[in-house]
């Protein structure tokens, strides 16, 4: 294994990053659209290291770290600035210590270029694709989520265990199918995001403590994150959903009626 791997991996998992897969950068780029090329963000960069968590390590990461800096909960994005922390004073140090240049990308970057943390993950084999709109692990199933990526102008490929994994179109049981109440996951369709969308929004009590369809999941349910992390996420999403909502789907629904 690559010594820059083994940095990244064991600093990362440190706090929870238990994921961590490295890609070229040539090979991702061929599976995306021109705009979230790592080309666009880092000319130079031959390779990309995507770092994840499985399950609730991170989380507990996070807590500690909360506890050990009060207010740190009353930041506006807690644990996206948990991340930057993790990875911008632990992480990122250790690699110019030993002279490798990197450029840092976060799936929650805004108003410039960035990359698919989505196809990224296929392509690095952290995650297959499944019919609830969440990557799936071989292990963790949907209780991963990626947090950040690394572009190196070093050549690495070391994929992780989700390389081709797509375990939907065999999966018998598809408990997820009936549990979501808004009827939004079907097979071979998939996830009906506007569906999901607006069920959220309308009815948002239903759905606020965690992602049922999620959670009725067949893979990995031991990894399941805690309560508390489920309610954050999903307060998360809906408070990103409300504007789209309101700018594209309540006219719609208020032209049905």
């Amino acid at each position: 294994m690559s010594e820059t791997l083994e940095t990244i991996r064991t600093l990362a998992e440190r706090r929870g990053l238990n994921l961590v897969a490295a890609v070229p950068a040539r090979r991702y780029d061929a599976a995306v659209r021109p705009e979230a090329r790592s080309t666009r963000l880092s000319p130079r960069a031959r390779s990309i290291v995507a770092i994840a968590n499985g399950g609730g390590a991170f989380w507990k990461a996070f807590q500690r770290h909360a506890r050990e800096n009060p207010g740190w909960l009353e930041r506006e994005n807690p644990l996206d600035d948990f991340t930057q922390v993790v990875i911008e004073r632990e992480i990122c140090p250790a690699l110019s210590g030993a002279g490798v240049a990197h450029t840092i990308v976060y799936p929650f970057m805004g108003g410039g270029p960035t990359l698919n943390f989505m196809e990224l993950g296929k392509v690095a084999g952290l995650g297959g694709p499944s019919i609830i709109g969440v990557l799936v692990h071989p292990v963790f199933g949907p209780w991963i989520a990626f947090r950040a990526a690394l572009l190196l102008e070093e050549e690495l490929d070391a994929p992780g265990a989700a390389a081709g994994f797509d375990p939907c179109p065999r999966c018998a049981a598809r408990t997820c199918v009936s549990a979501c109440p808004a009827g939004a996951v079907s097979h071979p369709a998939g996830w009906d995001i506007p569906r999901c969308l607006a069920h959220r929004v309308e009815r948002e009590a239903e759905c606020a403590p965690r992602c049922a369809a999620r959670v009725a999941c067949v893979l990995g349910p031991e990894h399941r994150y805690p309560d508390d992390e489920l309610a954050y996420h999903q307060m998360r999403a809906l408070r990103a959903m409300r504007p789209y909502y309101e700018s594209n789907l309540r006219p719609i629904r208020r032209g049905d009626e």
